[in-house]
């Protein structure tokens, strides 16, 4: 599994934890970084799965590190902002869905472009409620 080990349990402590205002405090920075991207690389999944095109891996890395920007900013925004930087989530959680795109398109499927009608998503995101 790689880089994707722990991605899916920091989504849950963060998206999923009703006691989230409470254990916040105790919610590290890889924690926050590793949910956003965990989340931002399914957004960008079932935006490219439902534009169904095939582009390069420089295009999807692109589009991946927004959906994973965008993630950060809306946690900031949805959970208080004050207990994480913000700009360093973001850089950091880009970093990490690209290094989970890699991992999973590169080194494992060995594509030469994201084609998602190649190519199946990460498993990781089976048999989750979304």
């Amino acid at each position: 599994m790689g880089f994707w080990d722990n991605k899916g349990e920091n989504y849950d402590q963060v998206y999923n934890n009703d006691n989230f205002e409470e254990n916040k405090s105790s919610l590290g920075h890889e924690v926050i970084v590793g949910g956003a991207a965990f989340a931002g690389f399914k957004a960008f999944e079932d935006h490219q799965r439902n534009e169904g095109k095939p582009v390069s891996h420089a295009f999807a890395k692109e589009l991946l590190a927004g959906f994973a920007a965008a993630e950060v900013d809306k946690l900031a925004e949805t959970k208080g902002e004050d207990w994480f930087d913000r700009e360093k989530a973001k850089r950091d959680a880009k970093k990490h869905a690209e290094q989970m795109y890699d991992d999973h398109y590169v080194d494992n499927h060995g594509a030469d472009q994201y084609d998602p009608n190649q190519y199946s998503g990460p498993q990781q995101f089976d048999n989750r409620s979304w």
